[in-house]
């Protein structure tokens, strides 16, 4: 469940463009002549980042929000070989879990009962046999699949206070599906606690405290279409079935179905509006495997946006 999307603009105005986020009203260097705050730019697990912040503490503040990023990453980074979860997808099991992984984890759990099992983190080994099948110029074979299937499932993974395992042989996770917007919510918590009550964090998905530097709610444009969106105190996360693709032709996309095992997305791109950015996150991803009607009974208090 590996995303790597393109698809939000930040308007404010006009101005900025860094990769395929557009931050508007603010110079080249980050800084017009009226703003006495600072835009930062950089890559969160592998995606593009950015915090937008108008505070007379403004740096301290980026370095403090800086130094919490990186260290999530260590926890959450499948390109860390000795982050947590690299460490438990090495061993199979991983002894005293940070509080934070716990937490992640039981967020999955949530959302992978509220998607029926849509949105399911072990499925890593399929994820890893469709990378390595595809890098070789094939697909996978339906028996190479049905192998793997045996060891996917959420209910095949363990954590307890002391310790997080898995009940198979070769399991594995990935929390990229969700990992960016729980880091979007814990810089999130830290502006808060230092007193902050108005920045944009983008960690790939979007959570949006207060008002922007225009004193007005932000607004986030949804590439593909021509919707805007205001957020206030909320966040948005957007998943696309292309966003990342297996073959070299772009048409078998990355979000494959933990039930069937193969690429099965019903829908092309949904964003989804809520007070997590993880929940947005997560339920985004999972969202793209069900059909309309069950992500209407799924979907709770959350906005969702068809594309």
């Amino acid at each position: 469940m590996i995303k790597r999307r393109r698809v939000l603009s930040i308007i404010a105005g006009a101005g900025l463009s860094v990769g395929a986020l557009s931050l508007f009203g603010v110079s080249a260097l980050g800084k017009p002549q009226t703003w006495q705050g600072v835009a930062w730019q950089g890559v969160a697990l592998g995606a593009n980042a950015q915090i937008i912040l108008d505070h007379e503490n403004a740096n301290e503040l980026i370095k403090l929000a800086l130094n919490e990023i990186a260290r999530l990453e260590k926890i959450f980074s499948l390109y860390d070989k000795n982050s947590e979860i690299s460490q438990l997808n090495k061993n199979g099991f991983l002894k005293n879990p940070s509080a934070d992984f716990l937490q992640l984890l039981s967020i999955c759990s949530q959302i992978n009962q509220r998607t029926n099992g849509a949105f399911d983190p072990t499925i890593q080994p399929l994820w890893a046999l469709y990378a390595k099948s595809y890098a070789s110029g094939n697909a996978p074979s339906k028996t190479e699949i049905t192998n793997i299937q045996n060891i996917v499932g959420w209910e095949n993974i363990k954590y307890l206070a002391n310790e997080v395992s898995f009940k198979k042989h070769g399991g594995a996770i990935t929390l990229n599906g969700i990992a960016q917007g729980y880091i979007a919510d814990k810089i999130g918590e830290l502006f808060r606690k230092n007193g902050v009550s108005n920045v944009l964090i983008n960690t790939g998905e979007i959570s949006a405290l207060g008002k922007s530097l225009q004193n007005e709610n932000w607004q986030v444009k949804i590439k593909n279409t021509d919707k805007k969106v205001e957020l206030n105190n909320m966040a948005i996360a957007t998943s696309a079935t292309l966003g990342t693709v297996f073959d070299k032709n772009g048409k078998v996309g990355h979000i494959i179905d933990p039930i069937s095992g193969v690429p099965n997305s019903k829908q092309k791109q949904i964003s989804v509006i809520s007070h997590s950015a993880a929940i947005a996150d997560g339920l985004s991803t999972g969202f793209l495997l069900m059909k309309k009607k069950d992500i209407t009974m799924a979907k709770g208090d959350e906005e969702i946006i068809f594309v």
